[in-house]
């Protein structure tokens, strides 16, 4: 239940990571909000 609610709101939050033209940028964005919602992405953007 964790992760189908960390997903749903990485879901939100990936509208506004798709704008980010910087990968780098973009990756460490998204490494944040993993851990502020508790779990690992294992996914490649």
């Amino acid at each position: 239940q964790k992760e189908a609610k960390a997903l749903l709101m990485y879901a939100f939050s990936n509208a506004v990571i798709e704008n980010i033209k910087i990968p780098e940028l973009k990756q460490r964005i998204t490494k944040i909000i993993a851990t502020k919602l508790g779990v690992k992405m294992g996914f490649d953007l």
